[in-house]
């Protein structure tokens, strides 16, 4: 296994080697071409590696920002998603987000799981019958309780339902039980804050913030709800964090270890990237 900056020192050093030897250097559609190996090993069974390449490579085509992005990082995040099994792309499940890192003076990219990836991802542990979340605004009916009998009922209003107030998660157990949490728009937004990715206008909090709301509710009854280690951990990815579950992103870039980028430069005639 190699950490980021010697996968990144890797490529670096291949990327010289190909231009004093007179060879076209390697884009990243070959670079995630020599993954597929590796990222065919880790993806779970229901999904094909086919399609996730196809998947990625079509984000990075559609984001030009990406396509600026550290070569290492942003091959971290497409082993992110397949390891998690989780598509990136309009669908939801995860995301791909460029920013400045002006420390190192590059474009880095963060790894975002989506709402819809946290729902998946939480159904695949057997014991989950049903996990949703909604949002609740200022004209809806909504109540709830904490304590010894908890209780939460919510009508939404079937016209003008105002401004957001909040989002709820609930999940209920194939043994009977059920979790649900409820956060207010304030303990929402100032986990965006706290959040490297909250106020990127290519962040899905700028497109898709009620699916994020509803996202960060889910995350924070994660802890709660009947999963395996494996899945718990599986969170320490979102947003490129990987070394402490935590509900917020920490200050400190962390990144989790991707497997080493190996085999020759594709020959002349062979796959070519965008």
């Amino acid at each position: 296994m190699a950490t980021n900056e010697t996968l990144k020192n890797q490529v670096t050093t291949k990327q010289k080697n190909e231009v004093a030897n007179g060879k076209k250097p390697m884009t990243i559609n070959d670079y995630i071409d020599q993954m597929a190996p590796a990222m065919a090993q880790a993806l779970p069974k229901h999904m094909s590696v086919e399609r996730m390449t196809r998947m990625a490579t079509t984000v990075i085509r559609t984001t030009p920002q990406l396509k600026e992005a550290d070569v290492s990082s942003l091959l971290g995040a497409v082993m992110q998603s397949a390891q998690l099994g989780l598509e990136p792309g309009p669908m939801g499940h995860c995301y791909f987000l460029p920013f400045k890192n002006n420390k190192k003076g590059t474009t880095d990219v963060t790894f975002i799981i989506g709402y819809r990836g946290m729902i998946d991802l939480a159904r695949r542990s057997g014991h989950i019958q049903s996990i949703y979340a909604h949002d609740v605004y200022e004209n809806d009916e909504f109540e709830y309780e904490l304590g010894l009998h908890s209780n939460l009922k919510h009508k939404p209003a079937e016209e003008d339902r105002g401004q957001f107030k909040g989002a709820y998660a609930v999940a209920h157990f194939k043994d009977g039980g059920y979790q649900f949490e409820y956060m207010p728009k304030s303990e929402i937004d100032k986990r965006r804050a706290r959040s490297k990715a909250g106020n990127s206008q290519y962040s899905p909090w700028a497109t898709d913030y009620a699916e994020m709301a509803k996202k960060t509710v889910i995350r924070h009854m994660w802890k709660y709800l009947p999963v395996s280690v494996e899945m718990q951990q599986a969170v320490e990815h979102d947003e490129g964090t990987g070394k402490n579950i935590k509900d917020i992103t920490p200050e400190d870039e962390a990144y989790v270890d991707i497997p080493e980028i190996v085999g020759d430069v594709p020959a002349e005639g062979e796959k070519e990237g965008e």
